[in-house]
């Protein structure tokens, strides 16, 4: 007998271009045994493929191995799509949240015994369910009430099943478009890309060549480009692309070749998804996102400048209120931030402009009479991320924001209530960390506030550019067409700090070794690749009593020898080793532990839990529905199997991660095998994390390498140029 499983595709570990995958395989169904416990939950697997996705059910033929490294793996040896049949998708449909208490077992046992005329036998006899094994009367008041309400839409339900929809979209989809459903998907079906959030190109365009639409498809092609478009901008971070780019790119998406390009971008233009400036070719989401940046920053920047005879003695009444004397660049935007209505103020570590926002914010109370309840309706104070909020909150005593939940973010249409129909009423923000925020995120604000917003801008445009596309901040300073107080003047640490000193060394590409091992705040740990971990290992059971949010260790990549997947693995074993009465579980490849360090990947606004927060696993819930809490600073949070992937383990984290964060003591690994992201910015950033101890640990010659390398990929944008020489 064969041994399979039967199942879905999660996600790729690795691959090749050969066709071999080593990937994470959620488990429904299998013929063996030894397998059985994986039902419900996933297990690795090897072999070679010609294609996966995650939207079909597949069935891998093969055996349970035991790497000697790597644990029990699935090794295929082949494998087929399983092609849904009608019971299935009604089976699908009945276990997908609109009747509640019907779960798979219950629904398998229905259509076993009613067939493929389940749901009409529902509706016209449900009595006949009393006579299947355990369906109650309530159950079949259930099924029978809530399809009679669904009634006019499961056949389009099970019309879009059919087609390969999930229950789950089939509903969305359904309840977007009600009874036009047929009609628009016969027309165009990539127009639910457009209209749907959460209809990605890949998942429509499987579908549609599943149900014979030609390649050449013209709604295909068009649909194409703009995933292209969209890719390459969420890859590199470019505001507009060339036609050759777009190109070079389409065979690969379509699998064949397209002669007539022109035809195709003159048509999106007319439809008004793209926009074409000469040989720049834009997205009109991304163009009108710049030019808006443009307009309102540019306006705000021309305005009149406010005077005030009693700012100098203001202020000098706040240094005696706050125990602080002022540098004069810190003086001078603590008073530009009250006469001018948009200011960028940029520095390096050390220079105070946490320190600075105190003073912004006390001046504006004290000049407008405020008191400090007032001072919340009237003032915002934002960042790109929870913990960089939480340190704002910290330093200056006013309540900070994520943007995202300023803006009211709405996760399942991905929308933002505060908008440019529905604008805040704040009359001024304060925006820290501005160089993580990419340009939608950036127009998304501005539509929100109102047109006379003062708004000021802080950040160092030496770190790491925003994750999506766009260099923002970087092109508003470097236009030199707004007002900016660069400050150089060292603050925070005193002029003394060997790792302020290191992080300007790097900004100047000059490391030297002089630097290291002199004294406790920075050192350098010289070894060969293998010996990185072990010593990050030693490390951490120096530091194993410290609080979690004051030891962290960063790192560039996630795979490889020394990637962040590994060094969780080893160093979990450090801190918080596996003991008989610590719940566990395994999910997307990694054990769960109670107490664990853990990192959330994806905002939460409805639970108060945004990208980059971290925590610790209060309890995991081992139960047929499992559930893990974790706590966030005292707010505990459910999640259940459907958003386990919302976080990771986070003894190690991304350096990208990382930003808007400060952590006592910092370890970064930095090896030449982490080829690509040795650059100046990445290592500049992550140094620049540590407050008072950072150890380096690997190759000096890396270093010297990322330190030098001022060749990340540069993001072609037009704020800069539009900024100078107006808007074509």
């Amino acid at each position: 007998m064969t041994t399979y499983i039967k199942g879905t595709f999660s996600r790729s570990i690795y691959e090749n271009n050969t066709g071999y995958y080593i990937g994470i395989f959620r488990v429904s169904d299998t013929n063996d045994e030894k397998l059985s416990d994986y039902i419900g939950r996933t297990i690795t697997f090897t072999g070679y493929f010609h294609e996966l996705n995650n939207m079909d059910t597949y069935m891998f033929y093969g055996k349970l191995v035991n790497h000697p490294k790597y644990g029990e793996q699935f090794q295929v040896d082949s494998y087929e799509r399983v092609k849904p049949e009608e019971k299935d998708s009604i089976i699908e449909f009945l276990t997908s949240g609109l009747f509640p208490g019907i779960g798979e077992k219950k629904a398998k046992s229905i259509v076993d015994a009613l067939g493929k005329d389940t749901l009409k036998i529902i509706l016209e006899n449900p009595s006949n369910l009393i006579l299947i094994p355990g369906i109650t009367q309530k159950n079949i008041n259930i099924l029978h009430d809530k399809l009679k309400e669904y009634e006019a839409s499961y056949e389009i339900i099970m019309y879009l099943t059919d087609l390969g929809f999930s229950t789950k979209d089939s509903m969305l989809i359904y309840n977007t478009y009600k009874n036009k459903t047929k009609s628009i998907i016969e027309e165009n079906i990539y127009s639910l890309i457009d209209d749907i959030y959460d209809m990605y190109f890949k998942k429509i365009d499987l579908i549609a060549l599943n149900n014979g639409i030609s390649k050449d498809d013209s709604n295909r092609i068009k649909a194409s480009i703009i995933y292209i478009m969209n890719e390459v901008s969420n890859t590199f971070g470019h505001s507009y692309y060339s036609k050759e780019e777009i190109s070079y790119y389409l065979p690969r998406v379509l699998g064949i070749e397209v002669t007539d390009l022109d035809n195709y971008l003159s048509e999106l233009e007319l439809d008004l998804k793209i926009v074409i400036k000469e040989d720049k070719y834009y997205l009109r989401e991304m163009y009108d996102a710049e030019c808006l940046i443009v307009k309102r920053f540019r306006m705000l920047n021309n305005n009149k400048e406010i005077t005030n005879k009693k700012l100098d003695s203001t202020i000098q009444g706040i240094e005696s209120f706050l125990e602080i004397t002022y540098n004069e660049h810190q003086r001078e935007a603590i008073k530009k931030s009250y006469t001018k209505d948009f200011l960028i103020i940029t520095g390096g570590p050390g220079t105070g402009k946490t320190t600075i926002m105190k003073g912004i914010i006390e001046l504006y109370r004290m000049i407008n009479k405020l008191s400090y309840e007032k001072l919340t309706e009237k003032i915002a104070l934002l960042a790109p991320t929870g913990r960089a909020a939480k340190r704002i909150t910290e330093t200056t005593l006013v309540r900070a924001s994520t943007i995202h939940r300023f803006l009211k973010w709405q996760k399942e249409s991905n929308t933002f209530q505060v908008n440019e129909y529905n604008k805040s009423k704040v009359e001024f923000v304060i925006l820290d960390e501005s160089s993580m925020v990419d340009t939608y995120l950036m127009a998304s604000l501005l539509k929100g506030l109102s047109a006379n917003c003062k708004i000021v801008l802080v950040g160092d445009d030496h770190q790491l550019p925003s994750v999506g596309p766009g260099n923002v901040l970087h092109d508003l300073i470097e236009s030199k067409m707004l007002e900016v107080v660069e400050l150089t003047e060292l603050y925070r640490q005193g002029n003394d700090s060997n790792i302020i000193s290191l992080a300007y060394d790097i900004r100047n590409s000059n490391v030297s070794r002089d630097i290291f091992n002199v004294s406790e705040d920075l050192t350098f740990i010289e070894c060969s690749d293998s010996e990185v971990i072990p010593n990050i290992s030693e490390i951490c059971n120096t530091y194993i009593d410290l609080n979690y949010h004051d030891f962290q260790i960063l790192a560039p990549m996630y795979k490889g020898l020394n990637g962040i997947d590994l060094i969780n693995k080893n160093v979990q074993e450090i801190f918080n080793p596996k003991k008989k009465d610590k719940h566990e579980k395994e999910s997307g490849g990694e054990i769960l532990r109670e107490n664990d360090k853990v990192i959330q990947l994806t905002n939460m606004p409805d639970d108060n839990v945004y990208n980059g927060d971290i925590g610790l696993i209060d309890r995991i819930v081992n139960t047929p529905r499992s559930e893990i809490y974790l706590d966030f600073d005292g707010n505990i949070v459910k999640y259940t199997p459907s958003n386990f992937n919302n976080f990771r383990l986070a003894y190690a984290i991304s350096i990208h991660k990382s930003q808007g964060s400060e952590f006592d003591i910092v370890v970064i690994p930095i090896v030449k095998g982490y080829n690509k992201m040795l650059y100046q910015k990445l290592i500049y950033t992550a140094v620049t994390r540590a407050k008072k101890k950072l150890y380096l640990i690997g190759d000096f010659n890396a270093l010297i390498r990322a330190a030098k390398n001022t060749n990340d990929d540069i993001r072609r944008t037009t704020i800069k140029e539009y900024l100078i020489d107006g808007i074509k």
